[in-house]
């Protein structure tokens, strides 16, 4: 899953960022790599879910999906797709 978030260089120091598809997610960060790290946790919390505050019954399944390594294979596969029309 990819999100696009918008940087802002800050008017003193540092950056300030927003996410436009979360309504209301915006976080700061002093330098660069603050910044990314302050994204992480902003985002964090709109896409994870309490499961014990939802009805489940007994036909119900729960389903695990890492996002994350979603985007890596997507990326691999990427790689692999442009190395072969390069080769070929």
């Amino acid at each position: 899953m990819k999100i696009k978030v918008i940087i802002h260089q800050a008017e003193e120091d540092g950056y300030w960022a927003e996410v436009p598809t979360i309504s209301g997610c915006i976080t700061q960060g002093d330098s660069w790599e603050e910044l990314i790290k302050n994204i992480y946790k902003a985002v964090e919390p709109y896409l994870s879910v309490d499961i014990e505050k939802i009805k489940i019954n007994n036909f119900d399944k729960i389903l695990d999906v890492a996002i994350w390594r979603m985007f890596l294979a997507n990326i691999f596969i990427m790689k692999i797709g442009i190395l072969y029309f390069l080769l070929f």
